[in-house]
């Protein structure tokens, strides 16, 4: 029969049981049936049929989500979840859990209670109680698993043994054979086991190296290389792979706020290391550009305003690229106090560079809580190429064939962001918003909030992977070796 309906939602309150409160949505849906085969058969479309060959149904549906709840009642809604397809659940709990509840205790949960094949009571999870009932549970954990595995793999990494991964795998070979989980858990156990054989951790050291060592090949003249040998593009190119790849590191739960505020406490010096090298490379660029400005103290006035002037430009080239880390680490360097002071430098420096410098410091102004920043970031994160608006015309026609000749290769950029923002959004969060409610329930709506910023952030990372750029050796040994002054000096 042919059917048209509308949908209303109303909010159905609170519903409390125990160990978990739920909010409830109640959504009435109203269909439109044709009344005889006649009418089916003479209208196209139901909505058209006239009122008097049409019959009106009611049919309303409660839908509950979970605000709050013990853990064991959390990990039982990602079965719930599952059986009602609501896989947003499932990505905000695996994205969010570290902050209440270790791996272990999430798996052991999941595995032994609620994954038992044998005992389970299959009608708790919105999964009917029949002869398929067995068969429906082992989807439903198996597709947790693997998104788990997929999108948190790092919860897994305990060296040396890995012991929560090695649970893991022994369920799969026990209860879901020759499963994809399975291979991807074995592949991941032999893929942490290479990394330790090769000592390489599987997170990257505090400062970026794109290059073994073993293959860096020492490059005789590089103490005597100069910062204008480099061309601006070229600089811009080689700071946005090496953000690139250690943004692309970033474990997203290292950046929640309950997290990332115990970075400075003594025990915790190993703590969110993918974090702590962003934050180093970021530290690493504003030091270069004040080493390079400052260091050579035989420079003349016209030559330190040249290399600031080349430096705005690296900005501007930066900002084509969509890389916001290391713009803005170039224009913070440049407003630095020991820069900034340079006025006989500065008054060197070209009109429209100048107005180009503007430009580009007012994508970072502190109004309305970096708002420009924010909504710049979002527009160019799921766009192709930058979005670029100038008033300086000369500016204005360079960026416009820059980004002409890149359509016309077909290559797309990624979006590197300043992780500080996310970084401060998420302690804002952690510090306004309870952990616990009340009867000690985890407060899941406040990781709802956190998982918005949380998924952002994992866009971003995605859209990295466009970036076509290849290391220099010549540079990153380059970038490597700039001595960064003292406050002093």
């Amino acid at each position: 029969p042919l059917l048209s309906w509308k949908t209303t939602i109303q909010d159905g309150g609170e519903e409390v049981e125990e160990g978990a409160v739920y909010h409830v949505t109640l959504k009435r849906v109203q269909i439109h049936q044709a009344a005889n085969k006649g009418a089916r058969w003479l209208w196209a479309e139901g909505d058209q049929l006239p009122p008097e060959h049409t019959v009106s149904q009611y049919e309303t549906c409660k839908i509950r989500t979970i605000k709050a709840g013990t853990l064991q009642k959390l990990v039982e809604n990602l079965l719930t979840a599952f059986g009602d397809n609501d896989f947003t659940y499932i990505s905000i709990f695996l994205s969010t859990y570290r902050a209440f509840a270790s791996t272990k205790d999430v798996l052991e949960l999941l595995l032994d209670e609620y994954g038992n094949l044998e005992t389970s009571s299959y009608e708790e999870y919105g999964i009917q109680n029949s002869s398929k009932s067995n068969n429906a549970l082992r989807i439903a954990i198996s597709s947790i698993l693997r998104a788990w595995l997929d999108q948190c793999a790092e919860d897994f990494r305990e060296p040396p043994n890995h012991p929560c991964l090695l649970k893991l795998l022994d369920y799969l070979k026990r209860n879901i054979p020759g499963s994809d989980p399975e291979r991807r858990a074995q592949n991941l156990l032999e893929q942490f086991h290479n990394q330790e054989v090769e000592n390489i951790s599987g997170f990257l050291d505090t400062s970026f190296s794109g290059l073994d060592d073993e293959e860096e090949p020492e490059i005789s003249n590089l103490d005597e290389l100069k910062f204008s040998f480099f061309q601006d593009d070229f600089v811009a190119e080689q700071l946005t792979y090496m953000d690139a790849q250690l943004f692309k590191k970033v474990v997203p739960h290292h950046c929640l706020g309950c997290i990332w505020s115990k970075r400075n406490k003594k025990e915790n010096e190993h703590l969110v290391p993918t974090v702590r090298a962003t934050i180093t490379q970021f530290n690493a660029v504003t030091k270069c550009v004040v080493s390079t400005i400052l260091k050579c103290k035989k420079l003349k006035t016209q030559q330190r305003s040249k290399i600031i002037e080349k430096w705005i430009r690296v900005a501007h080239e930066c900002r084509i690229l969509k890389n916001f880390s290391s713009l803005r680490a170039i224009i913070s360097a440049l407003q630095s106090n020991s820069i900034y002071h340079l006025k006989k430098c500065w008054a060197c420096v070209p009109k429209d560079t100048m107005m180009m410098f503007e430009e580009l410091s007012d994508i970072f102004s502190d109004n309305d809580n970096y708002l420009t920043s924010r909504q710049l970031l979002m527009k160019e994160a799921t766009s192709k190429f930058a979005n670029l608006d100038s008033s300086v015309k000369e500016n204005q026609k360079r960026t416009q064939r820059r980004l002409q000749l890149q359509k016309d290769m077909g290559v797309m950029q990624g979006t590197v962001p300043y992780l500080g923002t996310f970084l401060t959004d998420l302690i804002m969060l952690d510090t306004a918003f309870q952990d616990y409610v009340e009867g000690g329930l985890i407060n899941f709506e406040k990781r709802r909030k956190e998982f918005e910023v949380i998924a952002q952030i994992k866009l971003l990372q995605s859209s990295c992977n466009s970036y076509c750029l290849r290391p220099d050796k010549t540079f990153i040994q380059w970038f490597k070796r700039q001595q960064h002054l003292t406050e002093e000096e």
